[in-house]
């Protein structure tokens, strides 16, 4: 429920804007339009950093518990606002809920499932994501944009369920080891693992154990996994998948689909088609195969579309050559670019660092999120659509280079094993 928050409002905002912004008295104003949409990104980052303290210090079941707090209240905030205060207010907090979410659910994830399983399971966390995002879409079309605050409110209902969801949910066994908690850790753990609960438990030491205590922020910041989560989230952001997502509905009325609503519901069902795909594969090809094999198709999807627009002798494809070249980019990111990062971070840091490991990977993606909306339309307008197309391509393929240089397979191995080989590399 708290990925599916995270999609939700990612995508809700967009249908009824201009709508909402005349009720609320800034209609028009291009400026506080986007301010409304931006302020959730701002505080999404700053949910980000706050999951570290929260899941590293309560733990990460009740970190959860308050995680549904901002996501509820946010959205009832913006629901009932009746002018522009109000409605920001209600986007940072809902900022700060999603945040905290994109922070929390790969942890806890990665460090429940059973290692068979955990490719697969912490595949969900993007999938819900992306069924979030298209839930949205399908509220925006089931919906008037008058109707903007019952779209707000419907959002409280996933909130509730997490919270809900989460006084049955056990804690991490990593989290309870690492506090010195073993025989609680290993009693979850048998219950998460069976047979294979010691094993996967492995031999790693708490605070009382000898385990080093509470790492420093220096260590965490110059850790090498630390440093490669927040490099994948910035080329994740910097590939170009918001400019993508933003051009959709124009690609596809120069295809011949008039239908914005459409375009937006073909790229939404692309990005979940392949999502499902990428979860089945995950703990078949592996995390790195996958990442790579996908940065380079979405590399090669933006050299399609920046050919169609810049060569005379394609002019006459260039609407063909967009829609393909959109839909093979969203099919190429679904199916790795999307789901790894979240799912790789958490497997890569060793347990003493990984709550701020994460919490940092994730404020990388929001920042650079919020970069590229401020400065895509900018570059484009300086420097044209294709060459801003070559850019992006050119990220994608230094992507398959780095991931080949600085990314460790985990594919069927331990958070322990993980950790190890993270050393040696």
């Amino acid at each position: 429920m708290g990925a599916f928050c995270f999609g939700y409002h990612l995508g809700v905002v967009n249908g009824p804007l201009e709508v909402m912004s005349q009720q609320l008295g800034f209609g028009g104003d291009a400026f506080l339009q986007g301010l409304v949409v931006s302020t959730c990104l701002l505080g999404a980052a700053v949910g980000s950093l706050l999951g570290s303290g929260l899941a590293d210090s309560l733990g990460r079941r009740k970190a959860f518990l308050l995680d549904a707090v901002p996501l509820l209240v946010g959205p009832l905030l913006s629901a009932t606002a009746t002018g522009l205060t109000a409605m920001l207010a209600g986007r940072v907090i809902t900022g700060v809920g999603i945040g905290l979410s994109s922070a929390l659910v790969p942890l806890y994830v990665s460090e429940i499932s059973p290692t068979a399983l955990r490719g697969t399971l912490g595949s969900i966390n993007q999938l819900m994501i992306c069924i979030g995002i298209l839930a949205a879409l399908l509220v925006n079309v089931a919906l008037s944009a008058a109707q903007w605050r019952t779209m707000f409110a419907m959002s409280a209902a996933p909130a509730a369920l997490l919270a809900l969801g989460m006084l049955v949910c056990p804690e991490s066994p990593a989290w309870l080891v690492l506090k010195g908690l073993r025989r609680e850790a290993t009693a979850v753990a048998e219950k998460l693992w069976g047979a294979e609960a010691l094993i996967q438990l492995g031999s790693a030491k708490g605070e009382g154990e000898g385990g080093g205590g509470e790492a420093s922020w220096g260590e965490v910041l110059t850790s090498r996994a630390t440093i490669v989560g927040m490099l994948l989230f910035l080329f994740q952001q910097f590939s170009g998948i918001n400019a993508i997502v933003y051009f959709s509905s124009s690609v596809f009325e120069k295809a011949g689909i008039q239908s914005g609503a459409l375009a937006s519901a073909a790229v939404g069902a692309t990005n979940v088609l392949g999502t499902v795909v990428a979860a089945g594969l995950m703990d078949k090809a592996g995390r790195k195969q996958l990442m790579g094999l996908s940065f380079a198709g979405m590399g090669l999807s933006m050299l399609v579309m920046a050919a169609g627009l810049a060569l005379p002798f394609l002019s006459g494809l260039t609407g063909p050559m967009a829609l393909v070249g959109t839909l093979a980019y969203i099919l190429s990111f679904a199916m790795g670019a999307g789901p790894v990062p979240g799912l790789l971070v958490p497997e890569i840091t060793a347990a003493r660092i990984r709550g701020r490991a994460v919490s940092l990977a994730m404020v990388s993606h929001w920042v650079c999120n919020f970069a590229i909306g401020q400065l895509f339309l900018s570059a484009v307008s300086a420097f044209g659509v294709p060459a801003v197309y070559l850019f992006f391509a050119a990220v994608c393929f230094a992507c398959v280079a780095f991931v080949s240089k600085a990314v460790v397979e985990t594919k069927g191995r331990s958070l322990e094993e993980i950790e190890l080989a993270m050393t040696i590399v």
